[in-house]
């Protein structure tokens, strides 16, 4: 039997760090987690070697953790998806390409990413600029990193709200190797799909994406109704998908071999 992978958000703040990342993962019996490695709301960045980023590698190995199965996240302001501001999918590009970099400096190979917002513009033109925006990053890529994208909520005019959203992305990547699929429970109930018949979502997954894409799975209750378009996140457990549907992504064929994550704010650890 394989052994099950599961964690949570953990912080990663001085004066320790990455080591202090994985401290907080112990401490509540999980054998992987989920980091940024900056403030996901701006570009300021502190320099890996300064969060400990080789010792935190030496201690993974210490404490029996493997690293592959670590995941980050990219920070929220990159929006590949904007053809209004020229300027904000220029930092986008940069920023995502720095990322990966970083990223990889934590010997971590995920990173997952909100795929973007098309700001009005239309998810066909949202979708087209991502691909580009996709490609103008990893066609130069030299890290190696993984970017999973995430599936969205449909709050707003984010890109992503469907699985043939996601598709079409993937399908213009050149890179495929380099490009993968984070399942969020929370916001693909909030999009619409009934998070309740499992088996069907994840057959519907595979058939329209493919199950060899999936590299990270958010278990997340939410606050809403299917459909709602929100993306409100509720106590795992206590929300309108419930521990019970929840549970079966954990234990299920398709998904017990992939890297599952527990955000911290929603995980009663």
């Amino acid at each position: 039997m394989n052994k099950l992978i599961i964690g949570s958000h953990v912080g990663m703040s001085g004066p320790h760090y990455y080591k202090g990342a994985i401290d907080e993962a112990l401490s509540y019996g999980a054998n992987t987690f989920m980091i940024y490695t900056g403030a996901p709301q701006n570009t300021v960045r502190i320099p890996t070697e300064r969060m400990h980023a080789d010792e935190g590698l030496l201690y993974l190995k210490e404490k029996g953790l493997d690293v592959l199965n670590i995941v980050a996240h990219a920070p929220y302001i990159i929006n590949l998806g904007n053809t209004v501001k020229p300027e904000t999918f220029e930092l986008a590009v940069r920023f995502l390409s720095e990322e990966l970099v970083r990223v990889a400096a934590f010997g971590i190979k995920n990173v997952v990413l909100h795929p973007g917002a098309h700001v009005g513009a239309g998810p066909e033109v949202g979708i087209n600029k991502i691909i580009e925006g996709l490609n103008l990053v990893l066609d130069n890529d030299t890290s190696g990193t993984t970017i999973a994208l995430e599936t969205m909520a449909g709050k707003g005019t984010e890109v992503g709200r469907s699985f043939e959203e996601i598709k079409a992305i993937i399908d213009g990547v050149h890179n495929k190797a380099q490009i993968g699929v984070c399942l969020d429970t929370c916001h693909v109930n909030d999009a619409g799909y009934d998070v309740h018949d499992v088996d069907g979502l994840l057959e519907e997954f595979d058939r329209i994406i493919g199950l060899n894409y999936l590299k990270v799975v958010h278990i997340n209750d939410s606050k809403n109704v299917r459909g709602a378009g929100k993306d409100r996140h509720e106590n795992l457990g206590f929300g309108t998908i419930g521990f019970d549907t929840l549970i079966k992504y954990i234990y299920h064929p398709f998904t017990k071999d992939f890297r599952n994550t527990l955000r911290r704010r929603e995980c009663p650890l």
